[in-house]
Order: C-alpha cells, then sequence, then structure tokens
C-alpha cells in the first residue's frame, strides 16, 4: 500500500508537524493493533494516522484512527488534517469529508485557497490550582492551570509573556505527571501586528513525544482560552516548536474550526 510523510498547519516542506498517511481500500479492515502500533514506530512522527473507506449512507465518510509511537490516542488535528490533505491531492474525495474517530465524526473541508478546515469538538476548560512541582518542572511560574478534558488530555498553563515561553527549557521526564498526555504551555503575542495573538508549545512525554512540532487538538483548548481573554471568536496561534507552525481557530461554541495547509513531502510503498 502507499504511504505519505505530510507536513501540516505548513505551506512549506519541512516546517509543520509531520504526519504519517496510510489509506486503505475499500474492501479492506483495519489490521490488528499490534501492526499499526508498529507501522507507526517505524515511521517515528508525533502521529501515524489510517484511514479507510466507509459504506455510502453512514454518517461518515471514512474509518479514522491515529497512533503516536507509543500509543493510539484519541484526538489528533495535524495527522487529519495531513489525511484529509492525502484525500483531495489524490482525487480520492472531492469536497467536505467525515471521518468516524474516536472523538465522533469530524469534518475536513478543503478551501478554495487550497487550505482545509478541522471541525472538532471545543475542549471543556477547568480552572485548576497550580500543580506542585510544575512551575519546577517547565522552568517558569505559571499565572493559571487548566484542564482541558478527555479528548485533549493535557495541562494547559498560561505563562507570564511569549518570551518566557519561547525560552523554555523543561525536565520533559517531569511533565508526564500532571496530565494524561502532557503541557500546553502558552501567553499572549507580544505583537500581534506579525500575524498571530497567541503562542504555545506543546509537551507530550506520556505519548513518546518530548515537543510536537504543531499540535491542531491543543487548539481546541486554546481558541476557547483566549478567545474569552481576547475578546473575538477568529484568532491564529503560533506553535513556537523548531518546525513551527500557524493555526486558524474559530470558535463556535462546543466546536472549534482549525484551518490551516499540507504539503506531502514523501509519497512511497509499504512493503509489509
Amino acid at each position: 500500500m502507499r504511504i505519505r510523510i505530510v507536513d501540516a498547519f505548513t505551506d512549506r516542506p519541512f516546517a509543520g508537524n509531520p504526519a504519517g498517511v496510510l489509506l486503505f481500500d475499500a474492501s479492506a479492515s483495519f489490521p490488528d493493533d499490534a501492526w499499526l502500533q508498529n507501522v507507526a514506530l517505524e515511521v517515528n512522527h508525533a502521529e501515524t494516522a489510517f484511514a479507510r473507506p466507509l459504506p455510502e449512507g453512514g454518517e461518515a465518510d471514512w474509518a479514522l484512527r491515529w497512533f503516536t509511537p507509543a500509543a493510539e490516542v484519541a484526538m489528533c488535528g495535524h495527522a487529519t488534517l495531513a489525511t484529509a490533505h492525502a484525500l483531495v491531492t489524490t482525487g480520492a474525495v472531492q469536497g467536505p469529508v467525515r471521518f468516524a474517530t474516536r472523538s465522533g465524526v469530524l469534518v475536513a473541508t478543503p478551501g478554495d485557497d487550497g487550505s482545509l478546515t478541522l471541525d472538532f469538538p471545543t475542549a471543556p476548560l477547568t480552572a485548576v490550582e497550580v500543580p506542585a512541582g510544575v512551575a519546577e518542572a517547565l522552568g517558569a511560574e505559571p499565572l493559571t492551570t487548566h484542564d482541558t478534558g478527555p479528548n485533549v488530555g493535557d495541562l494547559l498553563v498560561e505563562l507570564a509573556d511569549e518570551k518566557t515561553v519561547l525560552g523554555l527549557k523543561p525536565d520533559i521526564a517531569s511533565l508526564g505527571r500532571y496530565s494524561e498526555r502532557g503541557i500546553i504551555a502558552t501567553a499572549r503575542a507580544e505583537d500581534p501586528s506579525r500575524g498571530y495573538d497567541f503562542v504555545s508549545r506543546c509537551f507530550f512525554p506520556n505519548f513518546g513525544i518530548d515537543e510536537d512540532p504543531v499540535t491542531g487538538s491543543a487548539h481546541t483548548a486554546l481558541a476557547p482560552f483566549w478567545s474569552e481573554r481576547l475578546g473575538r471568536t477568529e484568532l491564529t496561534g503560533l506553535q513556537a516548536s523548531a518546525r513551527s507552525g500557524r493555526v486558524r481557530t474559530e470558535l463556535r461554541g462546543d466546536r472549534t474550526l482549525l484551518s490551516g495547509r499540507a504539503v506531502t513531502v514523501i509519497e512511497g510503498d509499504l512493503l509489509v
């Protein structure tokens, strides 16, 4: 079968967040979980997406699953964007595509400008006391901390400013004790004229990812967090990893739209 590496939330190769994408044909069911996990480990990117077409007439068009090198996850934005990009660019779908996932039905809609927009559930934020030790693990003092609910599974940590987020050198191993997946560190943009409203960095040691390049699922929590503070429903976030990427967000109550581009950088045959 064909396997692709797609850089998501970027318009140029070698930026954004790379994801493996495997598209099965209509006659195939998903292989067993151990095989899927081994492929994800071999690809060794933050996530590898596996998709197969579903019978016509149902609530979704394709079934979609995501695996990190260490585990299956409940939600992944960049690998969904990468899968939609693969489907659109190969002509497998035209127009919106509905994915059946562990997080419900997620819709990806291609735009006239070449971007793709994902319709994801908004993460429910719950303010929590700053956990003991998190400041030492991050190397910065939190202003606020929020639980992001079961789909995202992170601790959202607001820091003083953009410079603090960019300068983080956390103790990665220690961050895993504070949530199911890891930590989202964020702050308001220092200069919104640069084209983004907030910055973030994401550390997911419990899923084998020291720092994720660009995290769509995290923006389902960042969107409501910053929309409330900035008084706007449409925002742009910069995830300031080494590869970097931007995610446009639009808050629509219990749904969040995530928009970005993607680029296929590798395509080949999986031989096992």
